[in-house]
């Protein structure tokens, strides 16, 4: 990136510990085909955990009943997918001392070798990687627009060159749909923002990762998401284009994610998302008061830590290890 020198640690050792973590809520079907899919991968993770955000109809119990998971943590509320994965990561480098931390939600279907390709892509990169991202297909076989990575603009020829040899592409951000994360970027810059509770957290904290450290689209890491509907996010989002405005908000006015021009060229295509949205929308009302409700929130407040946020989850001591380290 044009003025913004990347971190370039040496290449970590083999066999490192991958803990892969699964956010789940309300979808014990799903979250079996993702548990699954994890037992069937050639190279398998080294655990396994389920972060359940207290779903109602027994994906804790499925979780906790499946012998290749190696520890279930139950949320006492919904926390959503930010919550989940804040909590989860921090288990999964704390408690479970990974060096890996591989994230995806319950409705997440990992081809059998997507973990082998990650970790070949890994070890074949002249470099550390922070971030490696799997290709995510919807149930027909398409891409899914959703969870394409973005890719880094200004990323030198050389750069690309070593990725392109490898079958991939350097990128700026990705969703958490089957991301490998390097643990050591994890203690760098700590975790997810959890008062984010869904949307833009993994657009933030992927960005964040991403800054000054180098990722990659791996496009031979196969996974299926199995979302309702096929599309990206300015498809209609009703009431909860809310959090779409106020952490994007957030995003642009408190997180560290982007430099200045970024902060231009996203907002720009920000905007321009937001109109075609609530112009395509058969609820306008209800995405214009989402927009002037998050407008409004996204600047007149900010993301409190995440130790107020989860202060009353089971992930307290591993939150203040990563964040606030005495």
């Amino acid at each position: 990136m044009p003025g913004s020198p990347l971190i370039d640690d040496s290449v970590a050792a083999p066999g490192e510990r991958v803990v892969a973590v699964v956010v789940a809520w309300n979808r014990r079907e799903l979250l079996g085909q993702c548990l699954d899919a994890l037992a069937a991968q050639r190279r398998p993770a080294n655990a396994i955990v389920v972060v359940d955000n207290a779903s109602t109809d027994g994906s804790a119990d499925l979780a906790a009943a499946r012998d290749v998971v190696d520890e279930v943590i139950a949320m006492p509320r919904n926390t959503g997918g930010a919550g989940g994965f804040t909590a989860g990561i921090a288990v999964a480098v704390v408690r479970q001392h990974a060096d890996l931390v591989w994230i995806m939600d319950d409705d997440t279907i990992p081809g059998p070798g997507c973990l082998e390709s990650l970790l070949d892509v890994r070890a074949l990169y002249p470099g550390r990687l922070a971030l490696l991202a799997s290709r995510a297909d919807w149930k027909d076989g398409r891409e899914h627009p959703m969870n394409t990575p973005r890719s880094r603009l200004g990323a030198s020829s050389a750069e690309r060159s070593r990725a392109a040899s490898l079958g991939c592409r350097p990128i700026r951000s990705s969703s958490f749909v089957s991301v490998l994360i390097d643990a050591m970027a994890i203690r760098a810059e700590g975790l997810p923002v959890a008062d984010y509770f869904l949307w833009n957290d993994d657009f933030e904290y992927t960005a964040r990762l991403l800054r000054h450290r180098r990722g990659l689209y791996v496009p031979a890491a196969r996974a299926r998401h199995l979302t309702k509907a096929f599309g990206d996010s300015s498809a209609d989002p009703g009431p909860r284009f809310y959090r779409e405005v106020r952490n994007k908000i957030w995003l642009f006015t408190h997180s560290q994610a982007l430099n200045g021009w970024e902060r231009v060229v996203y907002g720009a295509s920000t905007l321009r998302r937001w109109a075609r949205t609530v112009r395509a929308s058969r609820e306008r009302a209800t995405l214009g008061s989402g927009l002037w409700r998050g407008l409004v929130d996204g600047l007149t407040a900010r993301p409190r830590r995440n130790d107020e946020v989860l202060a009353d989850c089971p992930v307290a001591h591993e939150i203040q290890e990563l964040e606030n380290p005495r």
